[in-house]
């Protein structure tokens, strides 16, 4: 059981007699180029380290097992065989005759697939890098102690002088099963002080970002037209108006000032009315969808959806032109380009440079 002087002098040792230090991702590289693993499987090697929820975990798991990649197979074969009965027409027409017109029907089922593959975008999206959650309000409402609360830990400073916080404070937490970013945001007022000036500006973006904005005001002091002036500012399509401080009142308040936003009541102090408040975030950003990591596989990146975006392009222009008796040599051009857009997901037409992007990401070896 050496101690770090003993590690680093072996270390310098090896390094000498001719060893080096593994690149990042270097092994799991090395399992693509060898043909162990398609290009999707070795990035869900990364997805399985970075994985912020059980459900992203399954996801990624799943993506490693080849769910993804017999996806994208099936679709690559329901374009090479309206594509091989394209070239074999061009090159031998009296021998083979015109292309079979079943074969179009294969490219409308390609194309489907394709677009039910893309559907999953939004859900594997918040799966990979967690549902965007900006706490908004006026300076002392309680948006640190929520943050504080939801993450069941003391994370964020709490202080009775308004502006105390200055900037935008991230942290990951699990909300429900599912990878969350709670940014806990500047107080949103005017101000002359330069710092605080700069974490309103940076609020203003955040909130923009956001998958869903938490905007809080006092109950105790009810929902004043400061709230409101604030309110009116934020352009987020998903907001939930959160009534904290609940614990300070002794009768039931009234949230029906509020009528164009769903209003949850809680206090943060005491943890009261945050199950709702989680229930009703995933509502309003799922808007009531399942995801399910259990069947068909979900796009968790945005370089899958990109190459499948593009895909699609050439598979509606290929349909196009063969149903508007354009030349098949014109449509095979089309259909060559959308193989080779799934191409770029697989890892079988990646570019080197794009391989480097992927693979520095990992850490050393791996």
């Amino acid at each position: 059981h050496g101690g770090p002087l003993a590690v680093a002098r072996v270390l310098q040792l090896v390094l000498h007699l001719g060893a080096r230090l593994a690149e990042p991702g270097e092994f799991t590289r090395r399992a693509f180029l060898n043909g162990r693993l398609d290009l999707t499987q070795a990035e869900a090697v990364l997805d399985i380290i970075r994985a912020r929820s059980n459900a992203g975990m399954k996801a990624a798991l799943g993506q490693l097992e080849g769910k993804l990649s017999q996806k994208l197979k099936e679709i690559e074969l329901l374009i090479k065989s309206p594509l091989a009965a394209i070239e074999a027409s061009l090159d031998f027409p009296d021998e083979v005759g015109e292309v079979d017109a079943s074969e179009l029907n294969k490219l409308h089922q390609a194309i489907s697939a394709v677009e039910k593959l893309l559907d999953t975008w939004e859900e594997g999206r918040l799966l990979s890098e967690g549902i965007k959650i900006a706490i908004v309000g006026r300076p002392n409402v309680g948006k640190s102690s929520l943050l504080n609360a939801l993450l069941q830990q003391e994370r964020a400073i709490v202080s009775n002088i308004p502006g105390t916080t200055r900037d935008t404070i991230e942290e990951i937490t699990q909300l429900g099963g599912f990878p969350c970013r709670l940014i806990d945001t500047a107080g949103l007022r005017e101000t002359e002080d330069v710092l605080e000036s700069i974490g309103v500006a940076r609020t203003k973006k955040a909130v923009n970002a956001a998958d869903v904005v938490l905007f809080l005001y006092d109950l105790s002091e009810g929902f004043i037209a400061a709230d409101r002036q604030i309110l009116n500012e934020i352009e987020a399509k998903n907001i939930i108006i959160v009534g904290n401080k609940a614990d300070l009142l002794t009768e039931k308040v009234n949230t029906e000032v509020i009528r164009e936003y769903p209003v949850i009541t809680i206090s943060a102090r005491e943890g009261t009315g945050l199950d709702e408040l989680t229930a009703k975030i995933q509502e309003v950003v799922l808007g009531g969808k399942n995801i399910s990591v259990h069947g068909e596989p979900l796009l968790t990146r945005a370089r899958h959806r990109a190459a499948l975006a593009k895909c699609r392009e050439h598979l509606e222009a290929a349909i196009s032109a063969w149903e508007n008796g354009i030349p098949f040599d014109l449509i095979a051009i089309d259909l060559w380009a959308a193989i080779n857009n799934l191409g770029e997901i697989t890892g079988a037409t990646t570019r080197e440079d794009l391989l480097d992007t992927i693979f520095s990401q990992f850490c050393i070896g791996k």
